[in-house]
C-alpha cells in the first residue's frame, strides 16, 4: 500500500467509482448498453452486452466527441447544473420500441437504426447553434431538439427538420426548454415531451424578461467586453420567478402559430406557481404537475389537448413541504402509480384513471426513493431498508396481494434496472468494504458480474479503510447516523468535522462512497480524526425528520454537529480545543455557522462556496424550508452568517469561492467579507476565478486540496 497524496485527492474518478453509467436494455431486452470510461478516465464510449452470451463491443463512436473546453455555454450550464464530468460519448437513447439509437455529438446528432448500422448524422450543429436536449420519439422516427430558443424537429429517415414552435426566438423568452430554477433546484432538466405516438409535442414557453438580471464578469479572462461577461436570470428569494406556461403542438409544423394552451389555472393554485412535471398519458392527454409558490400544495392535472381543459385528478398538501418525485407511472387502462409523504414517509399507491385511490402499495417507515419499472402486475422500486443507510430493490403486487418482496439480499447500497418482458435486472451495489459491482441477473436467475470496480489498482494501492459507524443523541433524543475517520497514535486527536447538512442531502450509506471520500481519509492519515453526521434535516428519513429545520436553518443543523464533537471529547477521541469543519455549498454554510455561533466547540472552519444570506439564493430551493424574506424576517435574519459574525472574532476562517458560480454567486463570500472587515475580524480567501460552483480543473482542485491541509495544519496544531 502507498500514501495518499493531495493530487490524488483532486483526481477524478476517485478510485474504485469508475462504473457504467446510463445502463439500458434494449426494448427487446435482448441487449444490455451502457456509457464506460477506462479505469482513471473520464473518457467514455458506448458499449453493448449481448444478455445471452456476454459478448462485449464498443459502438464505434460517430462524430466529434463531446470535450469540456468546446462546449457552447448553455451546454456548459446544464453539465454544471447535473454535476457531470464525463466527455467523449455522454449521452444517448433507445427508441422505445425497435432498435434505433440517438447519440448526440459535438457536431450534430447521430442515429444508429440498429447497434450493427452505420451510425448517421440527422442534424448538423454549428458555430453559435447548439442542438439541445434532443430526444427520440416512441417509436423512433422522431428526434426532437431546441435551436435557438425554439422546438424543431427532424424526421429520422428523411432527414427533414421542422421548427414545431415558434414566437419565442429574439424575444427573450424560450420554447421547450427548462428554466434555471427546474433544472438546479427541481429535478426538471427537460421543457418539452413527445406524445406516445409521436404527433404531437408539449412544451413549455418560459418569460423570464422580468426577471432581474445578474452579471456574471469573468474576471480571470483576458478577453473583456461581451464574451467575457455572463447574463442570468436569477430569481432571488421573495422576489420574481419566470413566468412558464405550457402548449401543445402537432410534430408536422403545421401548429408552430397556434398552440393549444393548457388551462394551469384549472384547480385554483395561483398564478404565481411552477411546472414541476409533465407527462403524456397513453390515451393522448397530458398530465402536469402544478405546485404552488409556498410548496405546500401539488396538484396532478389531466388535460384535454384539443381544447386546454384541464381536470384535476388529485392533490397534495403538507404542512412541512412538497418533496417533488419521479414516481408517476400510468399504466394501459389509464390508472396510474404515484407516491405520496402523507404518512410522513414516502410510499407508493395505486390510483384509478380519475385520480380516486385505489390501494396502499407500500408502508412503514421506510422511504420509496426510485421506481425502477412498472408492468400490468407489478411495481419494482427501491427503498431505503433495513436501515435509512442502505437501498434495496424491491417489488410489489398491483393488485394487493402480499406486502412487498425485497429483491437485492447483499447489504449495501443497490441501484437497479428492471427489464420487465424477460425479467432480466441489472443491480449495481456497494458497501463500505466493496467498490461497485455491476451484476446482470437474467429471467432464469443466472447471473454474471458485468463490472468489477475493484480491478481499479488504486483499490489495492491505496487499501482504504471505511469510516467507523457511530449513533450520536441529537438534543430532542432522535438518533443520528454518524462515522468516524480515527488516525493512527494515540487520543485524544485535532478533528475535523466534514459537514453538508442541507436537506435532500445524505452524506453517509453502506456504500463505497464514504469510503473512498479521499479528502477525510487524508486527513485522517495526516493524524487528524474526522467525524461526519447526517443532522436532522437531511433526506431519506421521513418528513419529521427532514422538517426540523424548517423556518429555521443553521439552527438544528449546528446543534447536531455540536453533538457530534461532543460525543467524540466525551469518550476520549477529540481534543476539544483543536476542533475545525469544512463544507461545500449548503456545506460551507454550515461551516461558517458552526464556527460562527459556536465558537467554543469550533476553532477553525474551511467554508467552500458557502451561501452566507439565504436572500441571496433562489426562490425554489430556499422558500421551500425558509419561506420568503417578508413572511419569514426572524427566520432569514437568524439563518445569516453575518448575524453572527462577532463569533468569527479570534477563530480561524477560510474561505474559497469560484469567481464564476452562478448557482452560490460569489456575492455571498463578497458581503461577508464585507462585515468581516467593517468589524475587523481576521480571515483568510483563496478564490478561483475561473470556477464555477464545484471545481472541475485538477490542476485546481489540487492546489485546493493543498491550501486546506495546510490550513488546518497550521489552525488545529
Amino acid at each position: 500500500m502507498r500514501a495518499l497524496t493531495t493530487t490524488d485527492v483532486a483526481r477524478r474518478p476517485l478510485p474504485g467509482t469508475v462504473v457504467p453509467t446510463a445502463i439500458r436494455f434494449s426494448p427487446d431486452g435482448s441487449t444490455v448498453t451502457f456509457l464506460a470510461a477506462e479505469d482513471g478516465s473520464l473518457d467514455q464510449r458506448l458499449v453493448a452486452v449481448d444478455v445471452a452470451g456476454l459478448e462485449r463491443r464498443v459502438i464505434p463512436t460517430p462524430g466529434v466527441v463531446v470535450a469540456e473546453d468546446d462546449l457552447p455555454l448553455e451546454e456548459k450550464l446544464r453539465r454544471e447544473r447535473a454535476r457531470e464530468l464525463a466527455v467523449g460519448v455522454t449521452r444517448y437513447q433507445w427508441a422505445g420500441s425497435g432498435g434505433r439509437v440517438l447519440v448526440p455529438m459535438a457536431d450534430g446528432l447521430w442515429v444508429l437504426d440498429d447497434l450493427d448500422a452505420e451510425p448517421r448524422r440527422i442534424v448538423e450543429s454549428g458555430p453559435g447553434t447548439p442542438l439541445l436536449d434532443a430526444r427520440l420519439s416512441d417509436d423512433g422516427t422522431l428526434v426532437g431538439f431546441v435551436r435557438g430558443d425554439e422546438v424543431h424537429v427532424a424526421d429520422v429517415e428523411a432527414g427533414d427538420v421542422v421548427q414545431v414552435t415558434s414566437g419565442a426566438a429574439g424575444t427573450g423568452r424560450t420554447n421547450g426548454l427548462a428554466e434555471f430554477m427546474a433544472q438546479e433546484e427541481m429535478g426538471r432538466s427537460y421543457g418539452f415531451w413527445f406524445s406516445d405516438d409521436g404527433t404531437h409535442i408539449a412544451f413549455c414557453e418560459v418569460d423570464e424578461r422580468h426577471v432581474p438580471t445578474y452579471r456574471i464578469v469573468h474576471q480571470g479572462s483576458d478577453e473583456v467586453g461581451p464574451g467575457a461577461q455572463e447574463d442570468h436570470a436569477y430569481p432571488f428569494a421573495g422576489a420574481a420567478n419566470a413566468v412558464v406556461r405550457v402548449g401543445v403542438v402537432p410534430t408536422d409544423g403545421s401548429g408552430s402559430d397556434r398552440p393549444v394552451w393548457l388551462d394551469l389555472d384549472a384547480t385554483g393554485i395561483g398564478s404565481d406557481r411552477y411546472v414541476a412535471r409533465v407527462d403524456w398519458t397513453p390515451d393522448g392527454a397530458v398530465v402536469v404537475q402544478v405546485e404552488n409558490r409556498e410548496q405546500s400544495r401539488l396538484d396532478l392535472v389531466r388535460y384535454d389537448i384539443t381544447t386546454g381543459e384541464g381536470h384535476l385528478l388529485l392533490s397534495e398538501t403538507s404542512d412541512v413541504w412538497i418533496n417533488l418525485h419521479d414516481h408517476l407511472r400510468f399504466l394501459a387502462d389509464g390508472s396510474f402509480v404515484w407516491a405520496s409523504e402523507r404518512s410522513g414517509f414516502c410510499h407508493l399507491e395505486l390510483r384509478a384513471a380519475d385520480g380516486s385511490l385505489v390501494r396502499v402499495l407500500t408502508t412503514g417507515e421506510s422511504v420509496v426513493t426510485r421506481v425502477v419499472a412498472v408492468d400490468a402486475e407489478t411495481v419494482w422500486f427501491t427503498s431505503t431498508g433495513p436501515t435509512a443507510l442502505e437501498r434495496h430493490l424491491h417489488r410489489v403486487a398491483l393488485d394487493g396481494s402480499g406486502g412487498a418482496e425485497r429483491i437485492t439480499a447483499t447489504p449495501g447500497v443497490h441501484a437497479s434496472i428492471v427489464h420487465p418482458g424477460t425479467g432480466h435486472r441489472i443491480d449495481t451495489s456497494s458497501s463500505p468494504t466493496t467498490p461497485p459491482q455491476v451484476v446482470l441477473t437474467r429471467g432464469d436467475g443466472s447471473t454474471a458480474v458485468l463490472h468489477d470496480a475493484s480491478t481499479d489498482v488504486r483499490v489495492a494501492e491505496l487499501g482504504l479503510a471505511p469510516p467507523v459507524d457511530r449513533i450520536v443523541t441529537a438534543a430532542d433524543g432522535t438518533l443520528l447516523h454518524a462515522a468516524v475517520y480515527l488516525p493512527d497514535g494515540p487520543a485524544p486527536h485535532p478533528t475535523v468535522v466534514s459537514v453538508y447538512g442541507g436537506p435532500h442531502a445524505q452524506m453517509l450509506t453502506h456504500s463505497w462512497g464514504p469510503t473512498v471520500a479521499l479528502r477525510s481519509q487524508y486527513l485522517r492519515q495526516e493524524g487528524f480524526c474526522v467525524a461526519v453526521v447526517d443532522n436532522r434535516g437531511s433526506t431519506d428519513r421521513g418528513l419529521a425528520f427532514e422538517g426540523a429545520l424548517r423556518h429555521r436553518m443553521g439552527t438544528v443543523e449546528v446543534d447536531d454537529q455540536v453533538a457530534l464533537v461532543r460525543s467524540l471529547v466525551e469518550d476520549g477521541i477529540t481534543d476539544p480545543d483543536r476542533v475545525g469543519i469544512y463544507g461545500w455549498s449548503y456545506g460551507g454554510y454550515m461551516s461558517a455557522m458552526c464556527l460562527a455561533r459556536r465558537p467554543e466547540v469550533f476553532a477553525a472552519a474551511c467554508a467552500g462556496a458557502p451561501v452566507t444570506d439565504w436572500d441571496g439564493y433562489d426562490t425554489h430551493y430556499t422558500e421551500r424550508y425558509m419561506g420568503t424574506p417578508q413572511s419569514n424576517p426572524d427566520g432569514y435574519r437568524e439563518g445569516s452568517v453575518m448575524t453572527h459574525v462577532e463569533g468569527l472574532r479570534d477563530r480561524r476562517l477560510l474561505l474559497i469561492h469560484g469567481l464564476i458560480d452562478e448557482n452560490v454567486h460569489f456575492r455571498h463570500t463578497a458581503r461577508l467579507l464585507n462585515a468581516l472587515i467593517r468589524a475587523g475580524i481576521d480571515h483568510e480567501l483563496f478564490l478561483f476565478p475561473d470556477e464555477r460552483h464545484v471545481p472541475r480543473s485538477e490542476a485546481d482542485r489540487s492546489f485546493m486540496e493543498d491550501r486546506i491541509v495546510a490550513f488546518f495544519r497550521d489552525a488545529l496544531a
